[in-house]
């Protein structure tokens, strides 16, 4: 079998390929979250044990809290350079 695959035929193939893996990924996928909901079903079963996500959910990942540094902080000098006057402690950030 010598036969050269022309660039049309590969480029054919290729699709192909692609479009079998786009249609495995869809099929697959929502075995994936079936199982996420049995295991999270489980210890819902348990009242006694305390839901370990509760307090990060409260206090936001480390990202967001640097985040939320970064923007206090960046409104804090702002409102210094324009006033002239220190920010007060207590200012929150303007909802966007």
């Amino acid at each position: 079998m010598s036969e050269d695959v022309s660039r049309r035929k590969m480029l054919s193939l290729l699709g192909f390929g692609a479009a079998l893996g786009f249609t495995l990924s869809a099929a697959v996928e929502p075995l994936e979250a079936e199982a996420q909901t049995v295991a999270q079903a489980a210890p819902a079963a348990t009242p006694a044990t305390p839901p370990a996500a509760a307090p990060a959910q409260a206090t936001g990942t480390h990202g967001m809290q640097r985040r939320s540094a970064r923007r206090t902080s960046r409104h804090q000098r702002r409102h210094t350079r324009r006033t002239g006057q220190p920010a007060p402690a207590a200012t929150a950030a303007p909802k966007q």
